[in-house]
This record gives structure tokens, sequence and C-alpha cells, in this order.
């Protein structure tokens, strides 16, 4: 078998999931070995713009839109990303051919001044983000939080937390958990605290559409509930017209083939939130997620805006 080239961004995230990913497309698919396997390490504009705040930049596909070149140039063969990170509306010759088994799904604080979510709702403290979801959020739950714009790696945040006399940083779960890093999490906030963003905690897998061969090798490794919760978040962001920098949460589960799907959408200025939720059949993903989105804008009454 040729070279199957692996894209993704070179981060210490980035090469866990990688080493994660490589051993499930191992250990599925029996005429794959360590040899056919390599991997590129890819600078995104997200990357590049580091020190900028996301919105600065523009939201769009800021952590992909390289990855996904690469992969039309034929540079590499499959793009590795994490799903909250991707546009909502896909490149037409590319597919997201897997979602890997979700990770945790919530966000986590990282303080040695706040100990737990009582402390959260009372103290007056000033915390670590770039993202508007989570400064709304927090903000929400107590109007004396302050938020401080910062950005980098997992690793490179928790070291801001002494570095920039911050009481506390919010970060995904499932990256934290993945770098080994859970001793430095000062507690959960669970769904019914805290939405966490359309896709936390799964990894994409994506190539392009006519590409039959690594088709057939990523089905393999494709988890079932994370495709269609995947599908239910995105659809959900697509309908709203939302991107990584939109202020709206969401969580999608299954049990015994029923699908529920939460989400919360905030005004532009954060003042105001809208919250719907809705269940149904499982494989009606798609049309739960849409329904869900629509319900939202009509909430919303033009204090949100497409982007």
């Amino acid at each position: 078998m040729t070279k199957i080239t692996i894209g993704a961004r070179s981060s210490k995230l980035s090469l866990a999931y990688v080493a994660k990913v490589t051993e499930l497309l191992l250990k599925n698919n029996n005429d794959l070995r360590d040899e056919n396997i390599e991997f590129k390490a890819i600078k995104t504009s997200g990357d590049i713009e580091a020190s900028k705040k996301i919105s600065e930049i523009g939201g769009k596909n800021l952590f992909c839109k390289e990855i996904e070149e690469n992969l039309l140039e034929k540079k590499i063969d499959i793009a590795l990303h994490s799903l909250k990170d991707m546009e909502a509306k896909e490149h037409p010759d590319l597919t997201i051919a897997a979602f890997i088994k979700r990770n945790d799904h919530r966000d986590v604080i990282v303080s040695s001044k706040i100990n737990n979510f009582e402390d959260l709702k009372k103290k007056i403290a000033l915390i670590g983000s770039s993202s508007k979801r989570r400064e709304f959020q927090l903000k929400k739950i107590n109007k004396n939080i302050s938020i401080k714009n910062i950005r980098g790696n997992v690793d490179t945040r928790i070291k801001m937390l002494e570095e920039k006399k911050l009481d506390g940083i919010i970060l995904a779960a499932a990256g934290v958990k993945s770098l080994k890093m859970d001793n430095k999490i000062s507690f959960f906030l669970n769904t019914n605290e805290v939405l966490p963003a359309a896709g936390q905690g799964i990894i994409a897998l994506q190539c392009r559409k006519k590409d039959s061969s690594i088709l057939d090798i990523l089905k393999r490794v494709n988890d079932r509930k994370a495709h269609l919760c995947g599908l239910a978040e995105r659809t959900m962001l697509q309908t709203i017209g939302g991107d990584c920098d939109t202020a709206v949460g969401a969580f999608a589960e299954i049990s015994k083939e029923t699908l529920k799907l939460k989400a919360q959408l905030f005004s532009d200025d954060g003042k105001d939130s809208y919250n719907f939720e809705l269940s149904g059949r499982s494989i009606d993903a798609e049309k739960i997620g849409a329904n869900v989105g629509q319900s939202l804008l009509k909430l919303s009454r033009n204090k949100f805006k497409k982007k």
C-alpha cells in the first residue's frame, strides 16, 4: 500500500490526536502498517495570528483552512480537525468521512482561587478566555466576572494563568485530558451550567469526496453516535449562519435511539440569551439540528445577525 499522509496542526494536542487516530486506523484496517502512515504538520491562520482576538482576524475556518487547502491540493490524504473548529458548511469537494468517538464534551475551570461552581457564582474574578460564548455564559452566571482575552495552545494558556495574574481560565475538558493534565482541573462545568461549543470533544477526519480508497479506510473508524450528534450540532450551527466565533453552545446526546439537542444562542451584545431543546429519532439528526437552528433565529428576533 502507498503512503497515507495525515495533515494536522503541530500543537501538542494535535499530535496527541494524530497518535490516537493512527492507532485506530491500524487497529481497524488489517492491510495498514505503521510505515504506511505519515504526518504533515500544517500552520493555520489561527496559529500564525495567535496574539489577536479571533473576532479581529475573522472567525471562519481559522484553524482548518490551510489544512483543507493541503487536502484539495493532494499534499495530504486525511485532514484531522477538532470538529468545533470547522466551518459548518464544507467545501463541496471535501467530506467528513469519520467522526471519532467523543471525548469529554464539557468545559472546565483551571484555578487556584475558584474551587467549585458556588465560588464561580459568587466571587469577583478575572477569567482568561478568547471565546465569546464562554464570556457571555460566565457573565450570565456571575456579573462580577471579567474576561481577559488569552489565546494559544492548552499548555500555553495554563502557563498564562500565573503570568497574566488571572483568577482562572476556562478550557475544553477534552484538550486538557488528552494532554494528561487532569491534575490542573479545578472542576467541570456540566451542560446544565455551561453548554459547550458545537462539536466539542469530537475529532473529525476529512478527505476528498472522490477518494474512494481513503473513504473506505475512514468509514471503519467512524463512531455512529459521534457522527449523529456532531451532525445535529453542526446543522444547527449552519442554520443560524454561525462559525467558531459565534456565541452559541450546543450539545446532543443519544439514549435508546432518541437524540436530544440542547442549544443556547446569545445576542450580539451578550445581554440576551435564547435556549431551545428538541428530541427526536437519532436518524433524523440533521432535521433536528435544522429545527433547533430555525427556532433560535425566531427567538432572537434580529438581536443576532447571521454571519
